[in-house]
């Protein structure tokens, strides 16, 4: 398999090397050559699959000989390892029409874990095959921070710099990320929201000569790789539900930076059934108006109750524009410039009408987020994190009646200054407890690229 920039500048480079490209060196994203198809007699010799089996066989298609089908069997084995629940994701129903795939149980309680703990063990076989010297830098919103260090801290050949934006994560989310002390991790707190973070991570990406002389490596979900780990669970959840003639499931995705749902457009693509992708976000809804109106133009940023999904600029928005401009990189190396000049992109209605036929959207209000969480919890015992309280309050509004599977993104303990405003008490895993007497380490920076690459540049 060989990989391909959305905007044309770059092409015909395999697996490890689009790993560690990350972003494309034309600023695009890079994305397959083509796109792996899976008939319905291979479906159901998957069916039945272990999680990490099933990681293996859909990787596959993907890598080819680059990783050697052992070796890869091995690094999927000890990503999946860690987690605390033997199916890794299991699905729990919550009413007939409903069924919630607990994305949380690797050991940062989020489901970025699920992708990241493979590219932490990724990251480190390259290393000890190259000998080659890995600095990843990323951006996060809360989630990615803390599973990328989590991934790679302590692993000799890797250093780690993760930007948040200080005082806009949760407690527990920053505890998480500046509670480790190991010498290979520089956590900054910039100043500033996430999109001001990931501006400056895709700045540094594209001064393309001090990306090659610092070997810089990308762990946000620019880098392909995270998102064809993403693509396993819905085939692992879809395949749970249905059978023979069974009706295909809808899945609603908290979403905010367009990586998880664009995962499960990506295994629909490769022919996976599945019904209606809906775009749950919060107040901060730039997908849902692009959804409904077609229109993509970011907005004010809002802090809400569900914080890893307050974003207006959506990095792998980029990647699907690709895909329903039927792979014109010129079409959308045109978007993005006027992305850039303009504030916004506009699509005609048929492209509108192509976009609905694939998503539906709604973006759910903080009292909204509120109400799903305390209404769950009374009818079913369950307690939803404010993220998969959203993917929970729009499968009501979009999918009520309809086979539906919200992603839980997070343990409610991450989010616990949420939760105390329903009422709701609850107690935390030790994990997350012992964080609370735990000393920090933690870098201030503004929130310019001048500042972290200082920053950079001493931790290197």
């Amino acid at each position: 398999m060989k990989y391909k920039s959305t905007r044309g500048g770059v092409s015909g480079i395999g697996f490890i090397d689009a790993v560690l490209m990350g972003l494309a060196d034309d600023g695009g994203l890079l994305v397959p050559e083509s796109i792996p198809q899976v008939g319905e007699e291979t479906l159901r010799q998957w069916r039945g699959l272990s999680y990490p089996e099933l990681a293996l066989e859909v990787l596959s298609l993907f890598i080819g000989d680059e990783i050697p089908r052992p070796e890869l069997k091995a690094l999927l084995d000890a990503s999946y390892g860690t987690f605390r629940d033997p199916e890794v994701t299991p699905l729990v129903r919550l009413r007939e029409d409903l069924a919630v795939l607990e994305l949380f149980h690797g050991p940062t309680f989020a489901f970025k874990d699920v992708a990241l703990q493979f590219l932490g063990q990724l990251y480190a076989y390259i290393a000890r095959k190259t000998g080659s010297v890995i600095h990843i830098l990323g951006a996060t919103s809360g989630d990615t921070g803390a599973s990328a260090i989590e991934g790679v801290r302590g692993k000799e050949g890797i250093r780690i710099c993760v930007l948040h934006p200080d005082g806009k994560v949760s407690r527990v989310q920053e505890l998480q990320m500046t509670t480790v002390n190991d010498a290979n991790v520089l956590n900054l707190a910039v100043d500033g929201t996430f999109d001001d973070c990931q501006r400056i991570i895709k700045e540094l990406f594209a001064d393309v000569e001090f990306k090659r002389s610092y070997h810089l490596r990308a762990i946000n979900s620019i880098n392909i790789a995270r998102l064809l780990a993403q693509t396993v669970y819905y085939f692992y959840a879809a395949l749970k539900l249905t059978g023979e003639g069974a009706a295909a499931p809808r899945f609603s995705v908290p979403t905010g930076n367009f990586g998880d749902i664009f995962a499960g457009y990506l295994a629909e693509r490769m022919g996976l059934a599945v019904g209606k992708l809906i775009l749950a976000t919060n107040e901060n809804n730039i997908l849902e108006r692009f959804v409904r109106e077609g229109v993509y133009r970011p907005g004010e940023f809002r802090s809400t109750h569900s914080p890893s999904m307050d974003i207006q600029v959506a990095s792998n928005f980029e990647r699907f524009l690709y895909y329903l401009y039927e792979e014109d990189a010129a079409a959308v190396s045109a978007f993005m410039a006027r992305l850039k000049t303009d504030g916004e992109i506009a699509i005609p209605a048929d492209k509108r009408a192509a976009v609905q036929g694939i998503f539906d959207a709604y973006g759910v209000q903080n009292q909204e987020c509120l109400d799903a969480i305390r209404e769950c919890h009374a009818s079913t015992g369950y307690l939803l994190d404010p993220h998969t309280a959203c993917g929970v309050a729009a499968a009501e509004r979009l999918a009520k009646g309809e086979l539906t599977v919200a992603l839980a993104t997070a343990h409610p303990a991450k989010f616990d200054e949420s939760i105390r405003l329903t009422g709701i008490g609850q107690t935390f895993p030790p994990a997350i407890s012992g964080l609370f007497d735990k000393s920090r380490h933690v870098t201030r920076a503004d929130g310019s690229e001048e500042a972290v690459k200082a920053e950079l540049l001493r931790f290197f």
